[in-house]
C-alpha cells in the first residue's frame, strides 16, 4: 500500500504541498483540484520522481528516499503530454526500452511487447514512427510503454487533458480494464465515476477525501466559490445610471 505522511513540498521558497497524510489502498482513487493546488506535485511524490522536503512516502514499509528504483519499478506513471515519455523513433523500440536491464531474453521481450501493443490498440502500428501517431495514439503508446513493466500500481497525471472526446473514452476503457491498481489525477469528473475514493487538493492540502459524488461536490463548491473574487460582488452590483439630459 502507498501511504503519504505528514508530506511538505516547495518548490523555491514557494509551499506547494502542506503536511498531507494519505493511505492510498483502493483499486481506484482520483485526485482533483485546480491548477496550483499540488496534486501534480503530490502524485510526482508517489513514485520518487519527488522527493519531499518534509515527511516520507512508502510503499509497503519502503521509502521513496531510500529504495527509489525499487519503487519505481513498482509504481508506474503516465504524464498528460505523451511527448514527455515517447523516446524511441518507432513504437514497438519505445515499448522496448522499459524491458531494458531486466535479464529477459528477446522471446519473452518479443512476446511481451506484442502483447501489450494488441491489448491497447497499437499491433498494426509496431514498426511505424512513434512521432507520426495521432494524439490518441501516442497515449496509449506511453500507457503501453509503462504497462509492458508489469508495475503493482499506475499513476496517471491528466491523461486525457490533450485529447478529444473519442480519445478520452478510449482512455478511460483502457484504465478501466487495468488491474493495476489506479491512481488518476483528472480534470474530466465524470471519468471517476465508479471509482472508490477521490481526493481534493486545494492550497497544498487534501482538503476532502471520501465518495466521488460527494468530493465532486465539494470541488464544485471550491471553485465556485473562488469564482467570486472580491472584486466581483463590485461587478455584481448595478451600474449607475448615467445623468438625465
Amino acid at each position: 500500500m502507498l501511504r503519504v505522511e505528514n508530506v511538505t513540498h516547495a518548490y523555491g521558497g514557494r509551499p506547494v504541498l502542506r503536511d498531507v497524510s494519505l493511505d492510498l489502498a483502493e483499486h481506484r482513487i482520483g485526485i482533483i483540484g485546480a491548477n496550483g493546488s499540488g496534486k501534480s506535485t503530490l502524485a510526482r511524490t508517489l513514485n520518487g520522481l519527488v522527493l519531499p522536503d518534509s515527511g516520507r512516502v512508502l510503499l509497503d514499509g519502503r521509502d521513496t528516499r531510500r529504495d527509489t528504483r525499487w519503487i519505481r519499478g513498482r509504481v508506474g506513471f503516465v504524464f498528460a503530454d505523451p511527448a514527455a515519455q515517447i523516446v524511441m523513433p518507432t513504437v514497438a523500440e519505445d515499448v522496448q526500452i522499459g524491458l531494458r536491464g531486466r535479464g529477459l531474453g528477446r522471446a519473452e521481450i518479443q512476446e511481451r511487447v506484442d502483447a501489450v501493443l494488441c491489448r491497447h490498440g497499437l499491433e498494426g502500428h509496431r514498426d511505424h514512427p512513434a512521432h507520426l501517431l495521432s494524439g490518441g495514439q501516442k497515449q496509449m503508446l506511453a500507457l503501453a510503454s509503462v504497462l509492458v513493466t508489469e508495475p503493482d500500481v499506475l499513476v496517471c497525471d491528466e491523461p486525457t487533458t490533450l485529447l478529444d472526446l473519442r480519445n478520452v473514452r478510449v482512455v478511460e476503457r483502457a484504465l478501466r480494464a487495468l488491474p493495476q491498481q489506479v491512481i488518476l489525477l483528472t480534470h474530466h469528473l465524470g471519468t471517476l465515476a465508479g471509482f472508490d475514493r477521490v481526493v481534493v487538493m486545494d492550497e497544498g492540502r487534501a482538503v476532502f477525501d471520501g465518495a466521488p459524488a460527494a468530493a465532486i461536490a465539494h470541488y464544485t463548491e471550491l471553485m465556485d466559490a473562488g469564482a467570486a473574487a472580491p472584486g466581483d460582488d463590485a461587478a455584481a452590483r448595478p451600474a449607475p445610471e448615467e445623468p438625465r439630459t
